[in-house]
């Protein structure tokens, strides 16, 4: 036996009191199908000090959580190794070696596929045309050899591993079927009788082909992670005394001054120090438009400079980047389970002595009662050769690669595979307004002239007067009247009065702008004709604050957080799905059914203090809803956790993100449609597979086992069998953004 493999690398590790826990990814090499990764579980679960282990058969990965006091990483290598596998230590040069043995396995099953199928073909027509004939019974056994243990020899020799370790998985049912008709048809060759050379050819064909098939779309199943891994710039130019020197970008560290010029990949998350340029984040948001960096805008590695150059200072480098971040979440996603995939497993963990059984049952079934020893032969290998139980071990975990691969394409995160599962009965989206439904921005939406007045006099005078302050209505005032391109004077004596309003003097001429009863304070009448436009404005949930000098109002402007701009369709669509929405906001009650209104929205939680959402959450789900709720800031995040499905806007907080389960990286609201549809079709392209897979099996033994189904036949329909279900899954890569499931949740 070979020296077990040393896992050296540091996990993470995580302190509870005295006790503590260590997570540790591997690598698992030498699995053939879900019995495999089935077994492997099973042996790691029964160690002392581990906790919990997940083998994804389909990504070749393991996560092992254990007691570092009771358990050592090499007891887990002895204990695989003494199935036939071996297991060394996720990490990115662990990654690459894998992605290149995968490119070379690919390309070996392929030569094989090609080395095969001429050969098996040949065989059938010496078998059928010419069986009565020595040279063609002799040249038949040769090329039958060929295909059996050369194209055929990773099979058998899997298979023979595993006997030897008293295990079994898909090759040894494989093994066990070409064999026997092999050495049965070398029997009746050297003392004559019926030749089955034919079987074994064309069924060990079919199967080299129906590998590199499987091997080839689960390649592709997982390519996001590669093809994210291959985002990231390899060099960055640090600024050191002044001068620029490019060094690999595994050198930077936090704080570092870096020049990114046009054109180029930005190295690392910064932040813009000076300059000023437009961005391409699709590979983070999925956006197409660019986004404008200005200085102490934040930026992020692996994103595309435009036109300008910047410079930046790093404020996350290697693994705390958000690229990596993004990988690990999926990385963790594809790792995980769905519940759907328990049952599939608990099958697959038997599935391979079970039909040994049958097939051993099968044959002395027919052997015994039909008194036909060739038929009873013919309908065991049939047996053996049509079970698939890598069918059912790849119908989750490629579904779920697929769509967690399609979905950060999309600048969808999702970050397990119990979301998948959860998103699919959620009949209630809970949207937080502001920041999430509006765009969290106050801005000038109108300004109201009294009979007489200039408009631009009006906003000239109040935005001279409100630029010495910096509450968010005067931000909005002041950005407007630049907007329209009105020259800001000088004010003086300057006086506030908190949340009531301001007063300055602008050219010598007393201003006041505020609420109408801080002007009623002033002994300024009211204008009935611009109250009564004001009222108008208040009604469509807007702010109004008047403007005045001379004793008289001379006007007013309407300031408001406005809807982002496909709120209302985002809304529309989640309700063509069968959803139910909900708005909830500290606002007062007016100004949240004016924004209702406007969004399509009919139930609305007004003049919600932030600490009292998660309660309005916990409310609905007592009524029996199932919530998904859509927020961004650090006040939404309670309610995040609490509800059945947490979706963060990427826009939003690193907390609002950390305790959501779906994260939408740009701060576009049509993502939470993306997200949800994208999880329910990857959620039924699980249950479709997973009913071929189940449906496939149990139909096909009975009908091998009855002698229905040859064992020729039986080979192809199990080789296309796994493809069909990876093919299906695949699907999922095609999934576009504005896609609409229809599917109303059950």
């Amino acid at each position: 036996m070979s020296t077990p493999t040393q896992l050296q690398a540091p996990p993470r590790g995580e302190t509870d009191g005295t006790r503590h826990t260590r997570e540790q990814a591997l690598i698992v090499e030498g699995m053939h199908c879900a019995s495999c990764a089935s077994r492997i579980e099973r042996v790691l679960a029964r160690e002392r000090g581990v906790q919990t282990v997940a083998v994804n058969y389909a990504t070749q990965h393991a996560q092992l959580t254990y007691d570092p006091d009771a358990f050592m990483l090499d007891d887990a290598a002895t204990a695989v190794e003494r199935l036939g596998y071996a297991i060394k230590p996720l990490s990115r040069e662990a990654e690459t070696q894998a992605d290149e043995d995968h490119d070379h396995a690919q390309h070996a099953w392929l030569m094989r596929a090609c080395l095969s199928l001429p050969l098996a073909t040949i065989v059938v027509v010496l078998v059928n045309g010419f069986g009565d004939q020595t040279w063609a019974r002799g040249l038949a056994f040769l090329l039958t050899l060929a295909i059996q243990f050369i194209a055929g020899r990773p099979i058998l020799a899997s298979g023979l591993q595993r006997a030897r370790h008293l295990s079994a998985n898909m090759d040894t049912l494989i093994a066990l079927g070409t064999l026997t008709a092999f050495f049965y048809s070398t029997v009746h060759l050297l003392f004559g009788g019926e030749l089955f050379y034919d079987t074994a050819a064309v069924i060990m064909a079919f199967i080299v082909l129906g590998r590199y098939f499987e091997v080839r779309a689960t390649g592709r199943a997982f390519g996001a992670i590669r093809r994210l891994l291959e985002l990231g710039a390899k060099q960055a130019r640090v600024l050191i005394d002044g001068e620029e020197r490019l060094v690999p970008v595994e050198e930077v560290t936090v704080g570092a001054l870096l020049r990114v010029r046009p054109g180029e990949k930005i190295p690392v998350d910064g932040e813009v120090l000076e300059g000023r340029s437009a961005v391409d984040e699709s590979m983070l948001t999925g956006e197409s438009l660019p986004v404008e960096k200005n200085t102490r805008d934040k930026v992020t590695g692996a994103t595309i400079n435009g036109e300008g150059a910047l410079s930046i200072r790093a404020t996350a480098v290697g693994s705390d980047t958000a690229l990596s971040q993004i990988v690990k979440l999926i990385e963790g996603a594809q790792a995980g389970k769905a519940p759907v995939q328990r049952l599939a497993d608990r099958i697959a963990g038997v599935f391979v002595p079970i039909v040994i059984v049958i097939a051993a049952i099968t044959f002395l079934g027919w052997w015994l009662v039909a008194g036909d020893a060739t038929q009873a032969l013919v309908a065991a290998v049939a047996v053996l050769i049509i079970a698939c139980p890598c069918a059912m071990g790849l119908a989750t975990p490629t579904a779920i690669m697929a769509g967690t691969g399609r979905g950060a394409a999309l600048g969808v995160l999702i970050k397990s595979a119990e979301v998948l599962e959860n998103s699919h009965k959620i009949d209630t989206v809970v949207f937080d307004k502001t920041g999430t439904l509006t765009t969290g921005r106050m801005r000038l939406i109108d300004t109201l002239s009294a009979h007489g007045e200039q408009d631009d006099a009006v906003l000239g005078h109040a935005a001279a007067v409100e630029s010495s302050s910096e509450h968010p209505v005067a931000a909005a005032i002041v950005s407007g009247a630049r907007q329209h391109g009105l020259a800001i004077g000088a004010a003086g004596e300057f006086a506030s009065s908190t949340g009531r309003g301001v007063s300055a003097s602008v050219d010598g001429m007393p201003i006041t702008v505020g609420r109408r009863s801080f002007l009623a304070e002033q002994g300024i009448p009211r204008d009935e004709e611009l109250d009564q436009r004001a009222l108008e404005a208040e009604g469509q949930g807007h702010t109004v604050v008047f403007v005045a000098w001379e004793g008289q109002v001379r006007g007013a402007l309407a300031v408001g957080d406005t809807l982002k701009p496909n709120a209302a369709d985002t809304i529309s669509r989640l309700r063509r799905m069968g959803l139910q929405v909900v708005m909830i906001t500290g606002d007062n009650e007016r100004t949240a059914l004016a924004v209702a209104r406007q969004a399509g929205i009919d139930s609305v939680r007004s003049e919600v203090l932030p600490k009292d959402k998660v309660d309005e959450v916990r409310r609905l789900q007592h009524e029996g809803k199932r919530i998904a709720m859509v927020g961004d800031g650090i006040n939404d995040a309670p309610a995040l956790v609490q509800a059945d499905l947490g979706v963060a806007i990427g826009t939003g907080t690193d907390v609002a993100i950390e305790s959501s389960d779906l994260t939408l990286m740009s701060g576009d609201i049509a993502g939470v449609v993306t997200a949800l549809a994208l999880s329910r079709r990857t959620l039924r392209t699980i249950h479709q597979n997973l009913g071929w897979a189940f449906a496939y099996n149990t139909a096909a033994i009975s009908l091998a086992a009855f002698g229905i189904l040859p064992p020729i036949v039986a080979g192809a329909t199990m080789a296309l069998s796994s493809v069909s279900v990876v093919g299906n899954s695949l699907r999922l890569l095609r999934f576009g953004r504005n896609t609409v499931d229809a599917y109303s949740p059950s």
